[in-house]
């Protein structure tokens, strides 16, 4: 018994922690089409508590000299650390070239190690692992160090990155825009094809063999 409470209490409180900083984390991601991130999140952990519930419910009938109390924040507490590593983000420090405004664009790529001191196009590139993770707002700096984080304009304010579009052989990037002092906070929707700057031997492809699909860039939210 003397154990039981032990436990309890051990996993009552990483319980409660984790479920306390996961909703702080929820209320920073981006959502989908007009909900929220912590509406969806708070969806998927209201989804996590009713399955431990009932997984504990079972799992009481074998542990019986276990308090389902105990067995429930055991289940909440793994369950919460599993969905915190699902929602990691890095948070991405990005070099710029003195005095760069436009659009960044960082690529889906081949590369081991991200590249991320842009090139005077805007473009870095991204390895397959950081691309799937990031939605976390950047550090951007110029390379002479100059903060440039109130000129960052993202894709819309549910969701600080756009993502390009196309087939499995397309050019695919996480973007957003450094924006002129003049016009903070609005996006500019600086129309220049990126996509032929890139270099292509970089970039990720599905089917190598069939080489890059012509795709217009377009974008979109991410994660859906």
């Amino acid at each position: 018994m003397r154990t039981d409470r032990k436990l309890k209490i051990i996993f009552g409180l990483l319980s409660v922690g984790l479920l306390t900083t996961l909703l702080f984390k929820l209320s920073n991601i981006p959502g989908g089409m007009i909900l929220s991130g912590l509406f969806l999140g708070g969806m998927m952990t209201i989804g996590i508590i009713i399955v431990c519930l009932i997984l504990s419910g079972i799992l009481k009938s074998v542990f019986k000299q276990t308090s389902f109390l105990t067995i429930l924040f055991i289940t909440t507490t793994i369950s919460f650390l599993a969905f915190h590593y699902q929602l990691y983000s890095p948070t991405l420090t990005i070099k710029v070239p003195n005095g760069y405004k436009g659009e960044i664009n960082l690529v889906l790529s081949n590369v081991k190690d991200n590249i991320l001191t842009v090139d005077s196009n805007g473009i870095g590139y991204l390895n397959e692992w950081t691309f799937n993770k990031t939605y976390s707002r950047p550090i951007v700096e110029q390379l002479d160090g100059k903060n440039l984080d109130k000129n960052l304009v993202g894709f819309n304010p549910s969701t600080f990155y756009g993502t390009s579009i196309g087939g499995g052989n397309s050019i695919k990037s996480l973007s957003f825009e450094i924006v002129p002092d003049s016009v903070l906070g609005q996006k500019q929707y600086f129309s220049v094809d990126w996509t032929k700057y890139v270099n292509k031997k970089l970039v990720l492809l599905k089917e190598p063999e069939k080489g890059i699909e012509s795709n217009e860039a377009t974008i979109e939210i991410k994660p859906e």
